[in-house]
């Protein structure tokens, strides 16, 4: 596999910031290692959400929302280690993720409040906007991603 596939090591703050140090410096963690967080953060926040699916069939709605949450945020972690997490948080707010960025947010507050004080139902019903926003968000850094899917569901 090519070092320059990932194009981790080019990626300078020079070209993000208008600086001269890698955009990963600050981690002092070489290229194995920040793709090896990645990758542990993307299966520890799924396992960890499978976890919380497999105790909702088992009725334990409060144990399913908490475990599904963290799961999210923590795949959502792991993209700090890929591109730095000062970059990863800029970019989450940016004009054309921005909405997205705010429903999964949102959608992980209110499965916590449905788990806990509204009717259980809802709880599935925010997982799912929870799983479409994560989606929607991840599809904004492929290029042309989103316009594909909203000609597939023919919104386009």
């Amino acid at each position: 596999m090519s070092r320059k596939w990932f194009n981790l090591e080019a990626q300078t703050d020079d070209a993000i910031f208008g600086g001269a140090q890698p955009a990963y410096s600050g981690l002092g963690l070489t290229r194995t290692q920040r793709i090896g967080g990645f990758a542990a953060c993307y299966v520890g926040g799924l396992g960890v959400s499978l976890l919380g699916a497999i105790l909702l069939f088992l009725g334990a709605t409060g144990a399913f929302a908490t475990l599904f949450a963290v799961g999210a945020i923590l795949s959502l972690l792991g993209t700090g280690f890929l591109i730095g997490f000062k970059t990863q948080l800029e970019k989450m707010f940016k004009p054309v993720r921005v909405v997205a960025t705010v429903l999964l947010f949102a959608a992980i507050v209110m499965t916590f409040v449905s788990a806990f004080v509204l009717p259980a139902i809802l709880c599935i019903v925010f997982v799912i906007v929870q799983y479409l926003a994560f989606l929607w968000y991840s599809l904004s850094y492929i290029p042309y991603a989103r316009t594909l899917v909203k000609g597939w569901i023919g919104m386009q």
